[in-house]
């Protein structure tokens, strides 16, 4: 009896323990299985995109709207067009990393008018670490031989450990809602109408009257014919010398 209950014990832990086994090697397998690439789930759906939105204004509008969403914000706008919008932010968790987000935007012309516009939006998210790296140097001494001694210094450097699409959709719409708001607030200028320009011809200034000072200055000569005693009394007068001759 004894000895049934022996085997019967021995037979019952010898099943656990290959249980046991059997789960600790497929915990192994599971975990020796590598992970499914992110860019395999990639879907590529033809619905909405957490990345674009539609503006009712120009492109030149709402890039310039984005330009100054991300101003606000405390980007720094490395390349501005009409139509695209780059910028930078520098993020500083701890003392030994460091965070960089890069801002991409890109406005296109909308499907139904020159009015309508859409943005696409990508935000990449730049990781780096503080790295510390010994190097060491030996150097020979002639008066004692052989004999080297070590040298060893350390430098610290910024290496890049991750850079990553930021996936968030609602942090997408907080941009774009800042961009809407530009759109909304910001006074935008209108071309000027190309109205037919006419030409009118002013008149020729008056001459002005000469002043009176200078009518009155100027000598009057009458004409000879109406002085007749005036002409008389000239030939009566003779000069003195030669009236002395005539005696």
């Amino acid at each position: 009896m004894y000895a049934a209950l022996f085997r019967l014990t021995m037979s019952t832990s010898l099943f656990k323990t290959t249980v046991a086994s059997l789960c600790g090697l497929m915990l192994l397998a599971a975990c020796s299985s590598a992970p499914t690439p992110k860019f395999q789930q990639e879907l590529f759906e033809t619905g909405a995109s957490p990345y674009a939105r539609n503006f009712n204004s120009s492109v030149t509008d709402t890039c310039e709207a984005a330009r100054r969403a991300l101003l606000s914000q405390g980007y720094l706008t490395t390349m501005t067009r009409n139509d695209t919008v780059d910028g930078t932010k520098n993020f500083q968790p701890s003392g030994d990393t460091h965070v960089v987000v890069e801002f991409h935007v890109v406005c296109t012309p909308g499907e139904e008018a020159s009015s309508t516009s859409i943005v696409y939006v990508n935000a990449v998210q730049n990781g780096f670490a503080l790295k510390k790296s010994d190097t060491s140097a030996s150097v020979g001494l002639s008066v004692l031989g052989s004999l080297s001694l070590p040298i060893r210094s350390n430098s610290d450097a910024m290496v890049k450990i991750s850079s990553e699409t930021i996936p968030s959709g609602k942090f997408y719409d907080r941009f774009f809602g800042l961009v809407d708001h530009y759109l909304q607030t910001v006074v935008r200028t209108q071309p000027v109408v190309n109205d037919r320009i006419e030409m009118h011809l002013l008149p020729m200034p008056v001459e002005a009257a000469p002043p009176a000072s200078a009518s009155m200055s100027a000598p009057m000569s009458a004409p000879v014919s109406e002085t007749p005693e005036l002409i008389g009394k000239a030939a009566s007068v003779q000069p003195a010398s030669e009236a002395g001759t005539l005696r």
